[in-house]
């Protein structure tokens, strides 16, 4: 038996155990806190039933060429081939679709959470890749928090407060008195971090702020949104009144003389524009506390209340990413930024304002400003690019144009989706308009160690191997810790890497040299490091050179002295340190933004209705309010077929809860199998009632892997609990074209028929070479 093997993964650092040359478990490393129980599923997965052995190509597609049977993607068998095969079929593919339709019609876009290592990075591979044969159509942003990245920009000039640096917890522990927490304080989040998670530190630092004597309050539907050491005061307002909440907040602020004017009139531009607004000066609509209430479903008094205590001290207002991913998401994060500025905070120890914090692991930990290492993708030849979650809009409606950040562009026409290292049919919205999308490309290709809904669809399927089957460099920009991935065990079955896998394709497409500039893996990585390292020592002082680095296993930089307060240059002297806005301020009404036209995001905060909420008349038919959280068993859609996910569900569904009242009205038990439903889908889940949600709402985790009963036919019961079979595909607002998940209403019913089986774990059906050659294919 091997032991103290260094690996790194999303949910944090590791050491393998391997006996006989088999990966069979994991040891925490001493240096962290808190570890992830989610590690200890790491060794299943990698040998899980629904690998992808060998390399496999649709038969509709190898008996009809590009095109062939597209209806069927998702139930039609498919047929192993050679890797050598499988990679002239990707190669001639690639060459036929540039030769005919340019490079635009390739979809390169992927995701980014395929692995913690920065250099087996899949997305930055692939778009690598993509580059060196003439380019690709890619993706702008990310699905986790689209809106800031597009709206943040414009009102405080930097996308900072949202990816960080935040203010950190030493700080927020020392002066804060009063951490108001829109979305709340998730913190099993926190467990997860992209590039890989050194030390868990949130939870510890959350105790150590409560110890210190900080109080909380938690603004969200979900009561679970925040761990009861806390002792929170919980608002359980309607979830998307985010923004009507805040509104009538700072109306009693205004209306009070509570705001700070200076703060105001010399760091910010347009508070008289959004003040007329407040106070109804627009719309005869006055934006006050009673107003509020009746929006939002909690008392005036509620409202008022917090608007006091938030006056009285020093108060930090945070916001969710979850927030954002809602109609009209770009809202309340103006909104935030609004109420900070009239609290006249920002740039003070322990005050302003941040989004993020409890939503990844480091977001608010003392931490240096460091660049990780990590492979470049390079320039994109091709200027063609979609908002990150329009995938099905583009494919639906090539030459079809739509607005993005205040310019007017046109969807291209798709023929070869290349997808590596990602899969849209967890992450996007409405899987059954995302099915019907997926027919039209003439060819999809995949790289997948699984059998993924997203790998069923495709027409070529290259398996690839997992982080242990190979080495990587792990490391985050907001953790301490930079990682040696050391190789655990050997590639499962026909596994290759993405490296590997690009490299031959390179060969055949003579851009090798290009690719690789001439270095293997273990060339990468050295040189990846001593980038990292060369950059970094004029910073933190002296770094180990590689050789020492990967005997170790992993570097640690210290954390800063002095807390980390944000905006607190630009407090101190605005002129010499001014914001990247046109006005150099913190722009509360943007002329800019109000100069793009768009009725769905003006220049300013404002309340706008949701296409979907509980004040809206589709709530007739639908009552319930889905909240698709992330799940605290896995990362997205990661590890759900392994033991520490498989063992929250309930008869083998994802665990949906409802309040006990509404599971009263429904006949609803306890431990019961449910359909949840909408007119975009259904799905059944297993029902845990209980007041971790107010009435009217229900929580339904993200990530069960999408198992519909007829996977050819797109609006078919789901079988497993996948919330993305019901939530809205549309963007947020013509500004930011961000993802609306959480504007979604359902209803929910006791399933009394047959519980068909979960069968989303298994292998595919295939057919054999000799049998497709005798039926002439």
């Amino acid at each position: 038996m091997t032991t103290g093997i260094p690996h790194s993964s999303h949910w944090g650092a590791f050491e393998a155990v391997t006996d006989g040359g088999r990966f069979v478990g994991v040891r925490p490393p001493a240096h962290d806190p808190e570890p992830s129980p989610i590690i200890a599923s790491i060794p299943e997965m990698v040998y899980d039933a629904s690998r992808v052995a060998a390399p496999a190509v649709r038969r509709g597609w190898l008996a009809n060429g590009p095109g062939g049977d597209r209806h069927l993607r998702g139930a039609d068998p498919f047929v192993e081939v050679s890797w050598d095969e499988a990679l002239d079929l990707v190669a001639g593919e690639l060459r036929r679709v540039r030769a005919e339709f340019g490079n635009e019609a390739i979809f390169g876009g992927s995701y980014g959470w395929a692995s913690a290592g920065r250099f087996h990075h899949a997305k930055t591979q692939l778009q690598r890749f993509l580059g060196c044969i003439g380019g690709y159509t890619g993706q702008i942003h990310n699905y986790s928090y689209a809106a800031a990245l597009t709206l943040l920009p414009h009102v405080v000039g930097t996308t900072d407060l949202v990816t960080g640096p935040l203010t950190s917890w030493d700080g927020i522990a020392e002066h804060t008195d009063l951490m108001v927490c829109f979305g709340g304080l998730p913190l099993g989040n926190t467990q997860v971090e992209a590039g890989g998670v050194g030390e868990h530190v949130a939870g510890s630092w959350l105790r150590g702020c409560r110890t210190a004597g900080v109080e909380f309050a938690i603004v969200s539907p979900v009561r679970a949104d925040a761990p009861s050491f806390l002792e929170p005061t919980w608002i359980g307002l309607r979830p998307g009144t985010d923004t009507a909440f805040i509104l009538g907040v700072a109306h009693t602020l205004y209306a009070e003389g509570r705001h700070d004017e200076a703060f105001l009139g010399r760091y910010c531009v347009g508070f008289p524009v959004f003040a007329r607004y407040l106070t109804g000066g627009t719309d005869g609509v006055v934006k006050d506390a009673d107003w509020a209430a009746s929006v939002c479903g909690v008392s005036a008094d509620t409202v008022r209340a917090l608007a006091r205590r938030m006056a009285a001290g020093r108060t930090l207002i945070s916001g969710t990413w979850s927030l954002q991913r809602a109609d009209h998401g770009e809202q309340p994060l103006w909104a935030i930024v609004t109420l900070a500025a009239m609290l006249g905070q920002i740039g003070l120890p322990g005050g302003g304002f941040g989004f993020g914090y409890g939503d990844m692991s480091g977001l608010g930990a003392p931490r240096r400003r460091l660049r990780s290492p990590a492979l470049q993708a390079g320039r994109n030849p091709v200027d063609s690019a979609i908002p990150v979650a329009r995938i099905a809009d583009m494919l639906l409606h090539p030459g079809e144009a739509y607005d993005f950040d205040g310019e007017v562009h046109t969807y291209p026409d798709i023929r070869l989706v290349y997808w590596c290292g990602g899969n849209p049919f967890h992450h996007h919205q409405d899987l059954n308009r995302l099915s019907r999308a997926f027919r039209r490309p003439e060819t999809v290709i995949v790289h997948e160690p699984w059998w993924t809904a997203t790998a069923r669809r495709a027409d070529i399927v290259l398996p690839a191997t997992t982080t242990v089957e190979r080495n990587d460099i792990g490391a985050s920009a907001r953790d301490r810790y930079v990682y040696a991935m050391h190789k655990v065990i050997e590639p499962v079955a026909g596994a290759r890497d993405d490296h590997r896998i690009f490299t031959a394709l390179a060969h055949r497409l003579g851009v090798a040299e290009t690719f690789t500039e001439n270095r293997d893996e273990r060339g990468w990585l050295e040189h990846l490091y001593e980038q990292w390292r060369e950059r970094s020592e004029p910073q933190v002082g002296p770094l180990p050179p590689f050789t020492e680095f990967w005997r170790k296993g992993w570097v640690a930089v210290d954390a800063p002295d002095q807390p980390y307060v944000a905006f607190e240059e630009f407090r101190a002297d605005p002129e010499r340190f001014p914001l990247r806005t046109p006005s150099g301020r913190i722009e509360l009404w943007s002329e800019r933004v109000a100069g793009f036209g768009y009725p769905d995001c003006p220049g300013h905060a404002c309340w706008l209705e949701p296409a979907e909420w509980l004040g809206s008349p589709l709530a007739q038919r639908f009552p319930l309010h889905l909240v698709s959280s992330q799940p605290t068993t896995r990362l997205h859609g990661q590890l759900d077929n392994a033991g520490v996910s498989r063992a929250s569900k309930v008869h083998g569904r994802e665990p949906v809860t409802i309040h006990p009242a509404d599971a009263a009205t429904r006949g609803i038990t306890d431990g019961s199998v449910v359909r949840v439903f909408n007119d975009r889908g259904s799905t059944l889940a297993g029902a845990v009632v209980g007041d971790a949600v107010s009435p009217g709402v229900v929580r339904l985790a993200t990530g069960a892997w999408y198992d519909p009963v007829d996977p050819a036919e797109p609006g078919s019961l789901d079988k497993h609990g996948n919330p993305n079979v019901l939530t809205l595909d549309k963007g947020t607002s013509r500004l930011a074209q961000a993802p609306s998940a959480h504007t979604t209403l359902v209803e929910v019913e006791a399933w009394d028929g047959p519980v068909p089986p979960v069968t989303a774990f298994r292998q595919p059906d295939f057919v054999a070479p000799d049998q497709e050659e005798a039926e002439g294919v």
